[in-house]
C-alpha cells in the first residue's frame, strides 16, 4: 500500500497518538514545511494524512508529554529556519498549531528526555551546521527555555 503524505520526506516515526492502542504515522514533509499524521485503522491500512505546519524543512521527529496531560506531542528539528517546532497533542490524533523555539544552525535531529532530572521532558537538538547540541529545558506546561 501507498500513502500520500508532502514533497520530500525527511523522517518517518510512529506511535499511538490517539490512545486506540494501534500505531499512527508521522512524517517530516521537507520541502512542505509540514509534517503528516496518517492514523492506523489496526489491519494495515492508514487514513489520509493530516497536515500541521512546522518552520522550515522539517528534518526530524520525536514524540514525548511536553505538558503533563498523559497525550502524546511532537517536536520537529527544523533545518533552514534554525529551530524546532512544538505541537501539542489533543490525545484524538490531532495537535495544536506549532510553538517554535531556536536552536543554533542546521538543526537536523532532535530527542527528548528528562536531561535535568526534574520529570519534565527536555529537548535535545543536533546542530548541523555548527557542530553543536542544542538543549532546550521544559517547563512541564509544554513551553521550553531557550
Amino acid at each position: 500500500m501507498i500513502y500520500s503524505v508532502g514533497t520530500s520526506p525527511q523522517c518517518v516515526t510512529v506511535a499511538d497518538l490517539n490512545k486506540d492502542t494501534l500505531l499512527d504515522i508521522v512524517v517530516a514533509n521537507g520541502n512542505d514545511n509540514n509534517i503528516s499524521v496518517l492514523l492506523g485503522y489496526g489491519n494495515g491500512s492508514f487514513g489520509n494524512q493530516m497536515a500541521y505546519s512546522t518552520g522550515s524543512y522539517p528534518q526530524s521527529l520525536a514524540f514525548g508529554d511536553f505538558n503533563s496531560d498523559t497525550q502524546l506531542d511532537i517536536v520537529v528539528a527544523n533545518r533552514d529556519k534554525n529551530t524546532v517546532s512544538v505541537l501539542l497533542g489533543y490525545g484524538n490524533g490531532s495537535f495544536a498549531n506549532q510553538m517554535m523555539y531556536s536552536t543554533d544552525s542546521y538543526p537536523q535531529s532532535v530527542g527528548v528526555g528528562d536531561f535535568n532530572r526534574d520529570t519534565r521532558l527536555d529537548i535535545v537538538v543536533a546542530n548541523g551546521g555548527s557542530n553543536t547540541v542544542s538543549v532546550l529545558l521544559g517547563f512541564g506546561n509544554g513551553s521550553f527555555a531557550e
